[in-house]
């Protein structure tokens, strides 16, 4: 990754943190091979940048990346169905989460995956956390292209 990668990443990180992000990655997504690959992460220990994770065509892909809207789950049994790693999140703590697709020319190229303890994402918290998102899409699709 270039520094202007890790610098839109990194700067995004910290406008959300201060909203209270508690865990915060980005994928990028690979239709062709049908895969989603971390190229940021928070928490380099329990999510490293190494993480790939299958796409599944449910109802997660049909809000996120058919829909190109965000996915939101402020409890641990609304992402469950859709996350094999559920245990590990809520072992982490955290039991709410939101994944903000990033939209380039009508084509989703990732996900901001941010993830907070539950009831985090009140419709306030969502709208200010999509708003950093939208001012950082710019340089979030650069760096996912």
């Amino acid at each position: 990754q270039d520094e202007a990668e890790m610098t839109a990443f990194e700067d995004l990180h910290s406008r959300c943190a201060a909203l209270g992000t508690r865990l915060f990655t980005v994928t990028r997504l690979d239709e062709d091979r049908a895969l989603f690959a971390r190229v940021f992460t928070s928490h380099p220990v329990d999510y490293p940048v190494s993480g790939t994770k299958p796409m599944e065509r449910d109802g997660w892909y049909d809000t996120t990346i058919a829909g190109k809207r965000t996915f939101v789950a402020n409890t641990p049994s609304e992402f469950a169905k859709y996350f094999f790693d559920h245990a590990l999140i809520v072992s982490l703590g955290l039991g709410s989460c939101i994944n903000v697709p990033v939209v380039d020319g009508g084509r989703v190229l990732g996900t901001v995956n941010i993830l907070a303890e539950a009831e985090h994402f009140t419709p306030e918290r969502l709208a200010g956390y999509e708003a950093l998102v939208a001012r950082a899409s710019q340089a979030l699709a650069a760096a996912l292209r």
